[in-house]
């Protein structure tokens, strides 16, 4: 019987962390543009009850 160690993290690649950059900055763009400034008012709502239990300034 053999058995295989996983070692997890221990190489990732430069690509790998930069894809993961780049879809966390997209998300958060998405995040702020359109929910942030979105003139749907339920969408826009949401969001600016969240910023105001976060204790996050909007106006």
């Amino acid at each position: 019987m053999t058995t295989a160690s996983v070692s997890l993290g221990a190489s990732v690649s430069s690509q790998s962390r930069f894809m993961q950059l780049a879809l966390a900055a997209f998300l958060g763009i998405f995040v702020m543009g359109f929910v942030g400034f979105s003139h749907i008012d339920a969408v826009h709502n949401a969001a600016h009850d969240y910023r105001h239990s976060m204790a996050f300034p909007c106006h």
